[in-house]
């Protein structure tokens, strides 16, 4: 997740990444051009955590989607190399159940052939009825379209932008 936020926001090391998956422990709050906030959350699945760990986090991410009153939708991010994860399904299935928005995001696409591509992005899109975004964190593929779909779920008026980028002190902001 933070290689995504960080090539989206075009920038180096705005969300810590560490040297294995699962190190997002916390939820993290990054204002973007003072206008929305973009929230990471903990992931639920591959880390190398304790069982107890993993399950508190479960209980985080529900009280965070059930009972955060400004959250505008949940950008899913799933591993374009993997079948639908039943974690994934019944995070996707608990944040329908809140009436929150999904915006699946396919992500590392740029190791996947364009026919696995396409029958992934079908096979999620049956699912949620949502056409996932593909996306790449190291060619930047789809980083443009998932700008935008943040945007706009956010409700700022910037979703004509093409991505995020700099201001003079370092915030992110949109460029057109």
């Amino acid at each position: 997740k933070s290689s995504v936020i960080n090539r989206l926001l075009n920038r180096k090391n705005f969300a810590r990444v560490g040297a294995a998956p699962g190190k997002t422990t916390h939820i993290n709050y990054f204002l973007i051009d003072g206008a929305f906030y973009l929230v990471d959350l903990p992931g639920y699945g591959y880390a190398r955590a304790s069982h107890e760990e993993r399950r508190k986090w479960a209980k985080l991410l529900e009280h965070y989607l059930a009972d955060c009153k400004t959250l505008k939708a949940l950008a899913l991010l799933l591993d374009c190399r993997l079948p639908p994860q039943k974690l994934d399904l019944e995070l996707a299935s608990f944040a329908r159940g809140c009436c929150l928005p999904l915006l699946p995001v396919l992500t590392k696409a740029d190791k996947c052939s364009q026919r696995e591509r396409a029958a992934r992005q079908k096979e999620w899109q049956e699912l949620l009825n949502v056409k996932p975004v593909l996306t790449s964190s190291s060619n930047r593929l789809g980083m443009e379209e998932l700008w935008r779909a943040l945007v706009a779920a956010a409700g700022t008026a910037e979703a004509d932008g093409d991505a995020a980028g700099e201001s003079e002190d370092g915030t992110p902001t949109m460029s057109s």
